[in-house]
């Protein structure tokens, strides 16, 4: 498999319309997580490239970057074929307090809600009263667009298996009905012991057998690559 090309679409904000977000049948691939989790460090291990911003200083993404990209060959072909890959902002930690953190988790609502993911039995839960109100305004504006597919890498820190935000957002995840995996990341900086407890402390918790990467090492990544081309090719227009 080999990454042809990858290039940035669009930045999606809260209240976003339906229209800022691809709706061309592509799979959209969702990176959520923590901030600090290592998501744009990922995808950029992910692409070889430079595709995402790194820092280190939690909450530099505020907002939804969307990228596309085009592999050929894989387990998702034979021949060319694309995704998008949508780097959303990080919970759990935002400069300027209990305001910006609401609107971090306003900008992954809107996301989720303009893209058209579907609602389990049409109730929706969120991180907090702002974002859910944004979330529910934004999916009043945008009903009736045409609706993506795609699935949820959930990003949990291999060091840290039972946060309380991470498990809040399994559950909101799990209210909106996406298909969601757990990525252990970070696990290069596990002895064997601590990574055998804490990944079974991970799918303990979240219910989903994580699938343990390290960006640092590469551990991980083609695996991640065949679940990444499985969702696509399923979901090829």
């Amino acid at each position: 498999m080999k990454v042809l090309k990858t290039e940035f679409v669009t930045s999606a904000a809260a209240g976003g319309r339906a229209d800022d977000i691809p709706a061309d049948g592509f799979a959209q691939i969702a990176f959520a997580g923590r901030s600090n989790v290592g998501k744009s460090t990922l995808l950029n291990a992910l692409t070889r490239t430079k595709l995402a911003r790194t820092s280190a200083a939690p909450g530099k993404t505020r907002l939804a970057n969307i990228y596309r990209v085009t592999v050929e060959g894989g387990a998702g072909g034979p021949g060319r074929w694309s995704a998008y890959f949508v780097d959303l902002p990080g919970y759990g930690y935002a400069r300027g307090g209990s305001d910006s953190a609401a609107e971090l988790a306003a900008v992954a609502a809107a996301y989720y809600d303009a893209g058209g993911w579907r609602l389990v039995g049409g109730s929706q839960t969120s991180i907090n009263r702002k974002s859910r109100e944004a979330s529910s305004q934004s999916l009043a504006a945008n009903r009736g667009a045409q609706r993506p597919k795609g699935a949820t890498l959930h990003l949990i820190d291999a060091r840290h298996p039972a946060l309380e935000s991470d498990i809040d957002a399994a559950r909101w995840f799990d209210a909106l009905g996406v298909e969601r995996h757990v990525v252990a990341t970070k696990v290069d900086k596990l002895n064997r012991s601590e990574r055998h407890r804490n990944l079974k402390e991970v799918e303990r918790i979240f219910e989903r057998t994580p699938l343990p990467v390290s960006a640092a090492s590469g551990e991980g990544l083609d695996e991640l690559w065949r679940l990444i081309a499985r969702v696509a090719r399923e979901q090829r227009p």
